[in-house]
């Protein structure tokens, strides 16, 4: 999967949540992941949420998607609010 992202996004999600919008790329987008639209602000642009498995853990994946492409916002490891509501769904 293509991933882009901004190098401060990136420097920014490795300080706050230790790791980078890099591995992505490596985020489970198959049918096991819950992906949603981000409706809670209008951020002027179409994002989605993922949640799903990445090297065996659940992780949290804010992103666009035009053209084939997707645009890292943020992976962080998935909260249990996040978790709950997966297992609920799958």
């Amino acid at each position: 999967m293509e991933v882009t992202y901004s190098a401060s996004k990136n420097a920014e999600n490795i300080r706050k949540h230790g790791i980078s919008l890099a591995r992505a790329k490596d985020f489970d987008m198959g049918p096991s992941a819950n992906i949603y639209y981000d409706d809670s602000q209008d951020y002027g642009e179409l994002r989605y949420h993922a949640v799903g498995w990445l090297d065996a853990k659940m992780y949290s994946f804010i992103f666009t998607f035009t053209d084939g492409v997707y645009r890292a916002i943020s992976l962080r490891d998935a909260s249990p609010q996040e978790r709950k509501s997966y297992a609920e769904e799958n």
